[in-house]
Order: C-alpha cells, then structure tokens, then sequence
C-alpha cells in the first residue's frame, strides 16, 4: 500500500436539505480532484452526496458503517465495511481519516468532532460544529478541501 495516500474522512447528518446536499456532493468532488480517498459513515444525507460528488469524479470512497450489512451502504460507496457497532463506529471513521471535514450535522456529527478533537486530528468546518479554536472554518467545498490538504501537508503525509 502507497503510505502516501491520502485519506480525507468527511462528516455530517445523514438527512440534510438540498443545499447542504449540494455541498456536500462538491466537496466530494474536489476530494476526488486531489486524489484522495474518501471515507465516510456510508448511509444517506451528507455521507452520500460526498460519495455521489467523489464518484463522478472517478474517485474512491469507503463507507464505515454503523450495521452488519454491507448492502445498507449508499450506492456510490466503493468499499462498504460493515462494523455492527452503531454509532460506535464513529471513532472508527475519525481515526480512519487523516484529516476530517465536518458538512452541517446533528449530534452524531458532534461526536466526530468530539473525537477528532480529542485524538488530534486536523478538522475542517463547512458550517458544522464550532467548539473550538483548533477547529479550521472554511466557507466553500473548494476552501475546505484545500484547507484539509494543507493539513495533510503539514502532517508529512502528501
């Protein structure tokens, strides 16, 4: 496996409106555009507009699922892993990722962040959770991407 890879984990509710739909499918794209894997919680909402945004730019995505099914992954997950630790399985997406992007969400989104945070984990916020200064803000998909990759950059990972 190329140690270089890249990994960008993104977060976020998994119904949202149109809007942050729409976002989210953005983000997913320029994730795709930077080479990057995407991994994310593999259900609807947020998760699956990233993945529709990363696939239709030819990129990879894997979904870290909260049941033991891989067939309740959305249909743009390349690599459904079906943990059967519910909501558990959100430390296992946070530590996953190299960097995180956090789109909008509720309180399952919240303890992303709460993770990311605690584990030292460079996040991104595309109006999500702001609890802290450590978290960077950005205000476009194209923003938030570039600001994960600079993160990774810093981290030696690129």
């Amino acid at each position: 496996m190329d140690s270089t890879k890249k990994y960008i984990g993104v977060i976020g509710a998994s119904s949202c409106p149109p809007e942050i739909y729409k976002l989210a499918e953005e983000v997913g794209s320029e994730i795709a555009r930077a080479e990057a894997t995407l991994i994310c919680g593999g259900l609807g909402g947020v998760m699956e507009a990233v993945c529709k945004g990363a696939k239709e730019q030819g990129g990879i995505t894997i979904g870290i699922l909260p049941g033991v099914n891989k067939h309740e992954a959305n249909p743009y997950v390349d690599f459904p892993v079906p943990t059967g630790l519910g909501e558990g399985r959100n430390v296992l997406i946070v530590r996953s990722a190299d960097v995180l992007i956090a789109i909008s969400g509720g309180y399952g989104t919240l303890s992303e962040v709460g993770f990311a945070l605690r584990l030292g984990k460079p996040l991104v916020s595309l109006g999500s959770w702001d609890v802290s200064d450590e978290i960077l803000k950005a205000e476009t998909p194209k923003q938030a991407v570039n600001l994960a990759l600079t993160q990774l950059k810093k981290l030696e990972y690129v």
